[in-house]
């Protein structure tokens, strides 16, 4: 689960600026890796007691549920979607919830509701911070070269910024389950998951990267760290809240807070209605998959 995880969302963190060809790929991963490692660790367990406490969990359970979300990113992942993995761990615990007749529906409609207001809140940091920065940036006397300097340093800052927030926000999709059955303590779930999230990024995550950072909309060294910045720090802050949200989601809304300064026509349409087929099929995907296993073997 933290390997199909860190595959598919540390591409919002750099897909941006490895496609703009500010930072190289490798060079993006390795300090990816790092910093998800540190959010992990440091404030990822806000969030372990959220998602723990969607459902009842036995060891079976929670085995089941961490495999049907680990198979629907997976799947994903392998048809370059940038998709939700709390989408996907919600979706399998709900399945989950359902075949035991037990879900606590308080705590999922607080899920669903940070859920709406990720994308919609990058979408407003972004078209605030873009304008902003930008008039920040012509003030400051700089030539083309110390101007792609600061640019590249930026990106890197915020990139960094973006790994210790997915981390310390997503680390509750890999070890949440596991935590609230007492297998994992609060600490052991949160290095274990930071661990597996960052093998993720260093093995199968340019698929999706390219995605993220060239398809949807072009974006420029510029737009690429607005796009960055507003999606950890809406990451952040539901991290400070304890509940695990979308990054997926996030970097989607700051791109798409870009493309609408850009004007409508940036946008690839048939990008974004995959992308949103994604959103929507991941939770109900991962829902069946792991009804599906359950059935079958409990």
């Amino acid at each position: 689960m933290g390997w199909s995880l860190g595959s598919n969302d540390s591409a919002n963190i750099f897909g941006t600026a490895v496609a703009s060809k500010t930072i190289r790929y490798r060079t993006a991963i390795i300090i990816a890796a790092i910093f998800i490692i540190l959010g992990a660790l440091l404030e990822g367990q806000e969030g372990l007691k959220t998602l723990s406490g969607l459902t009842k969990q036995t060891l079976n359970t929670a085995f089941i549920a961490s495999l049907a979300a680990a198979l629907t990113v997976t799947l994903m992942t392998i048809l370059k979607l940038p998709v939700s993995t709390s989408q996907a761990a919600v979706g399998a615990i709900i399945g989950i919830g359902i075949m035991l007749g037990d879900l606590n529906l308080s705590g999922l409609t607080k899920v669903v509701l940070v859920w709406v207001g990720t994308p919609t809140g990058t979408v407003v940091i972004s078209l605030i911070l873009y304008p902003l920065l930008a008039k920040l940036f012509d003030l400051i006397p700089m030539n083309i070269f110390s101007r792609d300097y600061v640019l590249k340093a930026a990106l890197l800052i915020a990139g960094s910024y973006g790994a210790y927030s997915l981390g310390a926000n997503n680390v509750a999709n890999v070890t949440g389950v596991y935590a609230k059955v007492g297998l994992l303590n609060l600490f052991q779930a949160t290095l274990v998951g930071g661990v597996s999230i960052a093998l993720g990024t260093l093995t199968f995550s340019k698929r999706v990267m390219m995605t993220v950072g060239s398809k949807l909309v072009k974006l420029d060294p510029f737009s690429a760290f607005i796009a960055i910045l507003s999606h950890s720090i809406i990451l952040h802050i539901f991290a400070l809240v304890g509940v695990p949200t979308s990054s997926s989601q996030a970097i989607i809304g700051a791109v798409l807070g870009i493309g609408i300064l850009k004007g409508i026509q940036t946008i690839n349409m048939k990008t974004l209605i995959s992308i949103l087929f994604g959103w929507v099929g991941t939770p109900l995907i991962a829902m069946l998959v792991s009804i599906g296993i359950y059935a079958l073997f409990l």
